[in-house]
C-alpha cells in the first residue's frame, strides 16, 4: 500500500502482462465505503471521470493511466508508478518550513501543468484539489500532479456541490463554484502551508490574511508575499487571472526581478488593505444563528463539595461509578476505589503507567487501560487483579462493554475486542494511526474512531468492515448514537452527524477551534465542547447552533446531561451547571488546575477529577 484516502487506496503492483520485462505500476482501487446505490453511484462515477479525464491527458507531470477494469463492485484505475514522495510527506519529515527557492520552483512546475489544463480543448479542466499530499515530488526533481478523482471539465456558468479540500479550497469552491481560479487559491493555500508549516485545515476557513507567510517564515520577502496573498485574495477576481500570470509572476521573483507589481488591480500598498476590505463581515468572526449567550460569572457560586479526595498526581480520567462506589484512574498510575458517598478510600491497584482511560464496570470488575499498554480487569471488591491483556501501544481509549464482550483502541493503531471474564482475545482491526476514542454500539456493530480520520463500524462478532467512512480530521472524540443518526466530534474543528446505517453525512457544524470533547445526546439537542472555549448547544436534527457560551478555557471535558441541566468542565479549572435549554451557567466550581476530566452525575452528586490531583464530589 502506497497511501489512502477518503475515496481510494493506491498500491503498488506488478504487471504480469509482460513476460519479459519487470514493469511496476500503481493500482488505484476504490473503497466502496458506502454499499447503497445512490452512493455507490457518486464513487463510481468519480472513478470514471478520473480515468477519462486521465486517458485524454498527454503531459510528464501528469501520470499516465494504463488500464481501466472492475471486478464485481470493485474498481480499479492502473496508473504510472511515480518514484517520489509527497510534499506533505516532505514537511511532515522536515517538521519546519521548507526552503523558499525549492518551493517556488514547485509552485513554477505546478502552474505549468495547470495551464495545460486550465487550457485543455474541447474544455478546460480544473483541478479542484490542489494541496501538498497531491503534488509528487519525483527523484530527479520533476513536480507530478495525482488524484484527479475531483478534477472537472469545466462547464461555462454551471454550479456543483461542494467539493474539495477544507483549508484549501476557496469560498466560491463551497458553494459548488469551481473555474481555473480555484487551482491559483489552493496553490496559494499550498505555498503559504510548505513556507509556515501552518496546516490550513487546522486555521479558521479564509484567515490567510491573518497569518501573513512572512510573519511566521522571515526568509519570505515583501515580493513573494504579495504574489501569495494575492493568490490567496478571497474575490476572484483580485487573484491573478490565470496560471500563466501566476507563473510568470514567481519566476520573475525567482530571477530577481523585485518590485514587480500584482497584475490584477492591488495598489503598491500592497495586498492586505485590500485583503482586509474586501473580506465580508460575515466572515470575520466565527459565524453563529443567534445564540443565546451567557457570559463567564464573575462571582464563584456558593458551591461546597460533599468531599474531595486527594490523589497523588493528576487526574485526567473520568470517573465510572457501580453499587455506590467511584473508580478513577490517576497519573500516580493507580486505579483507585473510593466510596461514593464518604469519599472514603477502599483500595488502590497500582499499573507502571498514567491512567487517562476511563474505567469500566463489567459485573464485578473493573476494567481499565494504561498507558504501561496493558488493559487490567481488577475485582471491584478486593481491587486484586482477575486478568491482563497486552498491546503494543498506550491505551487511552477508555474500554466500553456489551454482550460479555469490552472493545477498546490502541496507540498501536489497532482496535480489539476481548473476553470480558478471561481476558482472551476474540478480534482485532489494525487502523493506520492510535485509536483513542471509545467505542459506540448500534444493533450489531461497535463503532470507533481513529486519529487515521477513519469511523469504523465494526461486525459485533468478527471485526469485519460494515462501513467506514473519513468525515474530516483525526477523530479523538467519541461517537454519540442516536436513534438514526451518529455524532462526532473531529481535530477539523469539525462536529458531524453521520447516518447510522451507512454512514454517509447528514450534516456538519463548524466551530471555532478542535474538538476532543465527546458529544452528548439528550432528545433532540447535542451539547459539545470545543478548544475554542464554548460548549454548543444544536439541534441534532439539522445541526443548527441553538445556543453557545463561553466557559473561559479549552472544553476537552465532555458533557454530562442531567435534569434539564448540563455539566461540563474547562482548563481554566472549573466545573460549570448550565441550564441545558438556554445555556446560562447556574453555577460555577473552581478547582486548582485545569479539568479535563469529564463528569458524572449519579443521584444528585456530579463527580470529577482535576489536574490539582484532587476527585471532587458536588451537589449537582
Amino acid at each position: 500500500m502506497l497511501g489512502i484516502g477518503g475515496m481510494g487506496a493506491v498500491y503498488a503492483a506488478h504487471d504480469l502482462r509482460f513476460s519479459s520485462m519487470e514493469r511496476l505500476c500503481a493500482v488505484k482501487e476504490m473503497l466502496a465505503s458506502h454499499r447503497d446505490g445512490k452512493n455507490l453511484t457518486q464513487i463510481q462515477d468519480s472513478f470514471d471521470r478520473e480515468a477519462n479525464i486521465l486517458a485524454s491527458l498527454s503531459h510528464p507531470a501528469i501520470p499516465k493511466v494504463y488500464d481501466y477494469f472492475h471486478e464485481s463492485d470493485h474498481y480499479f484505475l492502473v496508473l504510472e508508478l511515480i518514484d517520489g514522495k509527497d510534499l506533505e510527506t516532505i514537511l511532515d519529515e522536515a517538521a519546519k518550513p521548507l526552503p523558499v527557492d525549492q518551493v517556488v520552483d514547485w509552485a513554477i512546475q505546478t502552474c505549468e501543468v495547470l495551464t495545460y489544463l486550465h487550457s485543455h480543448k474541447p474544455k478546460p479542466i480544473v483541478f479542484r484539489d490542489m494541496k501538498p499530499s497531491n503534488i509528487m515530488l519525483c527523484k530527479d526533481g520533476r513536480i507530478m500532479l495525482v488524484d484527479f478523482g475531483i478534477a472537472k471539465q469545466l462547464q461555462p456558468a454551471a454550479r456543483g456541490t461542494m467539493i474539495g479540500t477544507e483549508g484549501y479550497a476557496p469560498p466560491e469552491q463551497y458553494k459548488g463554484v469551481a473555474d481555473p481560479r480555484v487551482d491559483i487559491y489552493a496553490l496559494g493555500a499550498t505555498m503559504h502551508h510548505l513556507l509556515t508549516n501552518q496546516d490550513p485545515r487546522l486555521e479558521p476557513p479564509f484567515s490567510f490574511h491573518q497569518r501573513p507567510v512572512a510573519a511566521a517564515n522571515p526568509d519570505v520577502s515583501p515580493e513573494l508575499s504579495a504574489v501569495i496573498e494575492q493568490s490567496l485574495a478571497y474575490e476572484p477576481h483580485i487573484r491573478f487571472r490565470s496560471a500563466e500570470s501566476l507563473r510568470r509572476a514567481l519566476t520573475a521573483f525567482q530571477k530577481g526581478h523585485r518590485g514587480t507589481q500584482p497584475s490584477s488591480g492591488v495598489t503598491a500598498k500592497g495586498p492586505h488593505t485590500r485583503l482586509a476590505q474586501s473580506k465580508p463581515a460575515s466572515l470575520r468572526h466565527q459565524p453563529v444563528s443567534a445564540p443565546a449567550f451567557a457570559p463567564i460569572p464573575t462571582q464563584p457560586s456558593a458551591i461546597t463539595p460533599l468531599w474531595t479526595f486527594a490523589c497523588e498526581e493528576e487526574v485526567r480520567s473520568s470517573p465510572a461509578l457501580s453499587a455506590g462506589k467511584l473508580y478513577i484512574g490517576c497519573y500516580d498510575n493507580n486505579l483507585y476505589a473510593i466510596d461514593a458517598q464518604t469519599g472514603k478510600f477502599l483500595w488502590k491497584y497500582a499499573t507502571e503507567g498514567g491512567i487517562a482511560s476511563t474505567p469500566c464496570v463489567e459485573e464485578d470488575l473493573i476494567i481499565v487501560g494504561s498507558e504501561d499498554r496493558i488493559l487490567y480487569a481488577i475485582y471491584a471488591k478486593t481491587g486484586q487483579i482477575a486478568w491482563t491483556f497486552p498491546t503494543k501501544g498506550r491505551i487511552r481509549s477508555s474500554p466500553r462493554a456489551l454482550g460479555g464482550y469490552v472493545f477498546f483502541g490502541s496507540d498501536d493503531h489497532t482496535i480489539y475486542a476481548v473476553n470480558a471474564r478471561k481476558g482472551h482475545l476474540r478480534w482485532t482491526f489494525d487502523t493506520y494511526k492510535p485509536i483513542r476514542s471509545s467505542a459506540g454500539f448500534l444493533e450489531h456493530f461497535v463503532i470507533m474512531g481513529g486519529e487515521d480520520g477513519f469511523l469504523y463500524a465494526l461486525d459485533f462478532s468478527t471485526g469485519k468492515v460494515q462501513w467506514k467512512v473519513r468525515p474530516g480530521g483525526p477523530l479523538v472524540s467519541s461517537v454519540a448514537v442516536g436513534e438514526k443518526m451518529l455524532y462526532v466530534g473531529s481535530m477539523d474543528w469539525m462536529i458531524y452527524a453521520l447516518d447510522a446505517r451507512s454512514g454517509w453525512p447528514v450534516w456538519q457544524y463548524r466551530t471555532g477551534d478542535r474538538i476532543i470533547s465527546s458529544p452528548a445526546l439528550s432528545g433532540e439537542r447535542l451539547y459539545i465542547g470545543s478548544v475554542d472555549g464554548y460548549l454548543y448547544c444544536l439541534d441534532a436534527r439539522w445541526g443548527k447552533l441553538v445556543w453557545r457560551t463561553e466557559l473561559g478555557g479549552q472544553v476537552t471535558s465532555s458533557p454530562a446531561v442531567a435534569n434539564d441541566q448540563v455539566y461540563v468542565a474547562s482548563t481554566n479549572g472549573s466545573l460549570f451547571c448550565l441550564n441545558s435549554k438556554n445555556g446560562k451557567i447556574v453555577w460555577s466550581y473552581a478547582t486548582q488546575g485545569p479539568v479535563p476530566s469529564s463528569p458524572a452525575v449519579v443521584d444528585g452528586v456530579v463527580y470529577i477529577g482535576s489536574i490539582d490531583h484532587h476527585v471532587y464530589a458536588l451537589p449537582a
